[in-house]
């Protein structure tokens, strides 16, 4: 077993609040910030409990070239 750490962003939608992990393809929502990174928080847990990937994803940046108005 390991620690690793992962990113997360919370926003509001609706009545909702929405946790979206930035490393790895997974959402998870609850009625406060904290109830919804802590089923985040279960959902990256149970993503990655064997007999799963267990390799990282790699991130890359792009350089994107954008017209100023």
């Amino acid at each position: 077993s390991m620690i690793q750490t992962f990113t997360a962003r919370v926003f509001p939608e609706g009545n909702w609040f929405v946790a979206q992990c930035l490393e790895v393809e997974i959402a998870s929502q609850g009625e406060t910030e904290t109830e919804a990174l802590a089923n985040l928080q279960e959902a990256i847990e149970l993503h990655f409990e064997p007999p799963c990937a267990t390799i990282f994803p790699t991130l890359e940046k792009l350089q994107v070239e954008i017209d100023a108005a």
